[in-house]
Formats: structure tokens, C-alpha cells, sequence
């Protein structure tokens, strides 16, 4: 199964959201299925086959999730962040900003779902294949 070693590898080839779909295809070759990353500290749980789960430290200083949602304006910010317009703790913060308390990636279903608090869905995206 895949360690987190390998992930963080796999990320740190990720420059800007241009670069997610190549690395989406990397880590399903590494044999994952899902992770849910924590938009408050960017601490992530993989998981693979077989209920095989990891997870990794959190990645930045803590910093509030909003109570209220703003999906319109996350919606500006994270294609902003596809284009390759800003990094990936900047579109963390623009996530917390507008409400976003964790984003679900599904490998197979290549889809990212971002999530408020209270569990409803802000924003479902097609991955696209590079």
C-alpha cells in the first residue's frame, strides 16, 4: 500500500491547481481511492483498498473555518486556483474564508466535493484527466 512519503512526493510536484489532474493520476496509481483533506489545518486521511487508511500532520497553522458559506465566491477562487493564479496555502485560506470545512477527493468517481460545516455540498467538480 502507499505511505504518506509517497504522497507528500507526488505533491510537492503540484505548483498550482493546472497541475492537479497529473497528480490525481499519480496517486491512483499509487493505489488510492479517496482522501478528505481538513481545510482548518490541511491535515489529510487517505484511503486505499481493503479499508487501508493513512493519515498526514497537518500542513500550515490553524486558521478558522467561516460559519457561513460562501459558494459563489469559492467558486471564483478555486477556478482562479485551477489557472494557475495562486498556490495552494492561498486557496486553502480563500476555502476557510467561504466556509469550506473539508473538500472529499474520490479517485474513482474523479470528482473533488468541498463541504461546510454543517456537512452540505458547496461545490461538486469533475477531476479532468490530463
Amino acid at each position: 500500500m502507499f505511505t504518506v512519503d509517497q504522497i507528500h512526493a507526488a505533491h510537492s510536484r503540484v505548483k498550482t491547481g493546472a497541475d492537479f489532474p497529473r497528480y490525481v493520476q499519480e496517486l491512483k496509481a499509487l493505489g488510492l481511492k479517496r482522501y478528505t483533506n481538513y481545510v482548518a489545518d490541511g491535515h489529510t486521511i487517505y484511503y486505499g483498498a481493503d479499508g487501508y487508511s493513512t493519515q498526514g500532520p497537518a500542513k500550515y497553522a490553524e486558521m478558522p473555518v467561516a460559519d457561513n458559506p460562501a459558494p459563489e465566491k469559492f467558486k471564483k477562487d478555486i477556478k482562479e486556483h485551477q489557472e494557475g493564479k495562486t498556490d495552494y496555502l492561498t486557496v486553502c485560506r480563500q476555502a476557510a474564508e467561504a466556509g469550506v470545512e473539508k473538500w472529499i477527493v474520490d479517485l474513482e468517481k474523479m470528482t473533488c466535493t468541498y463541504y461546510d460545516k454543517a456537512g452540505s455540498t458547496l461545490l461538486v467538480e469533475i477531476i479532468p484527466t490530463p
